[in-house]
């Protein structure tokens, strides 16, 4: 981050906290942005998107103590929300002139590099961290199938990941045992480099030769080859909640490749795939099931026997005259909702037309119709 953000942006008023908050209030403040404004839950929302990521950006300064008192020491000594400007022609800057007043003159005094951390590189003379910062480890992604009733019901399976960990041959250095990684002469172990763009400020760039890492290693490690970083195989149970779709997509935080130098772990993403039921299917939270119905059972009426996914045999019972697929609900025998109420189970009836019928069957039915007196239905097609 360069340091023209850190005195452009007011990172309290971006977090909603006043300059006073304590570590608590900007944890919880930045919480409640990133649970409104997480890219998850608002797909294809570009203002929340931006919002989440200057909340994102707000919170790695506030929440670090040594970050947050050079971001409060940097506005304090330019009265916050200063704008950098380009030079004018045949001279320096306002901010140029700054620096040479703060030394009593001529180049600009070390002091003023040591107020901003090394966070930015000065005409005349450098400074550049010495050491890395913790780095979050990657987020892995991986697939899970499980069956109609563990994804109604919830379940814990296995699940194997493989990510990156840190090479056990070198333990995470890269370097060949026996041998050890040397500073990158040219970030001096930063990790970053730094470029003019005009004017006194220099923009960074991690470093070409160290890639960033602040090391350079001359006898890799032949197990991972000089990155530090091996692959691990791991077995481990996810929690699959209740309800589940078949393609949805779980976020479980914490649960990716471990971070190096103390950073967070990666979060594990599991796309769930559902195996069909042979009866059942879904719709929503409720579950369907198609009934067929004998033709004289749908005419008269009945009450019939239906299963249910995972709980006894229920009755149902069927209206005489009841018409070819129609529709009939069974409350709380669906999928479990996150409120923790049930859906319905929902019964299409499938009226069967009887085959391969008797002499005796066919006389009988002739008989019906000619007592039934029953109205041609084909008569609307002739505007009947």
């Amino acid at each position: 981050m360069s340091t023209k953000d850190w005195l452009e942006k007011d990172y309290y008023k971006v977090l909603g906290v006043s300059k006073n908050a304590s570590s608590d209030e900007i944890k919880k403040a930045f919480r409640r942005i990133a649970r409104d404004n997480h890219p998850d839950q608002n797909p294809g929302d570009k203002r929340a998107e931006t919002r989440f990521k200057e909340a994102s950006e707000a919170n790695t300064i506030l929440s670090d103590a040594e970050k947050r008192k050079e971001y409060d020491e940097a506005r304090s000594l330019f009265g916050g929300g200063f704008k950098f400007t380009k030079p004018g022609p045949g001279g320096p800057t306002g901010f140029e002139d700054l620096f040479r007043n703060a030394g009593g003159g001529g180049a600009p005094t070390s002091g003023f590099g040591d107020l901003f951390g090394g966070l930015f590189t000065q005409s005349g003379g450098s400074r550049r961290a010495t050491h890395r910062g913790p780095r979050r480890g990657a987020d892995i992604e991986g697939d899970v199938e499980i069956t109609f009733e563990q994804a109604v019901e919830g379940a814990t399976v296995s699940m194997r990941t493989v990510s990156d960990q840190a090479c056990p041959a070198c333990r995470g250095t890269g370097a060949k045992a026996g041998t050890l990684p040397r500073v990158c002469p040219r970030c001096e172990g930063s990790g970053m480099t730094s470029t003019q763009t005009g004017g006194v400020f220099q923009m960074s760039e991690p470093c070409t030769d160290c890639l960033g890492r602040g090391l350079i290693v001359d006898t890799p490690c032949p197990d991972c080859g000089g990155s530090g970083r091996g692959r691990s195989t791991k077995t481990m149970q996810v929690r699959i909640p209740a309800g589940v779709a078949d393609g949805q997509r779980i976020r479980l935080k914490g649960k990716g490749a471990a971070g190096e130098n103390g950073g967070a772990s990666g979060d594990l993403y599991v796309t769930v795939k559902v195996t069909p039921h042979p009866l059942f299917g879904r719709s929503g939270y409720n579950l369907t099931l198609e009934v067929p119905v004998t033709f004289t059972e749908a005419t008269l009426g009945a009450e019939i026997t239906i299963p249910t996914l995972s709980g006894p045999k229920v009755k149902l019972r069927v209206p005489a005259g009841t018409p070819n697929g129609r529709t009939m609900r069974v409350r709380g025998k669906g999928a479990r909702k996150p409120d923790g109420t049930v859906g319905d189970l929902l019964v299409t009836l499938d009226v069967q037309v009887p085959e391969g019928l008797t002499d005796e069957a066919k006389a009988a039915l002739a008989e019906y119709a000619e007592k039934a007196h029953q109205v041609n239905p084909r008569e609307a097609l002739f505007g009947g």
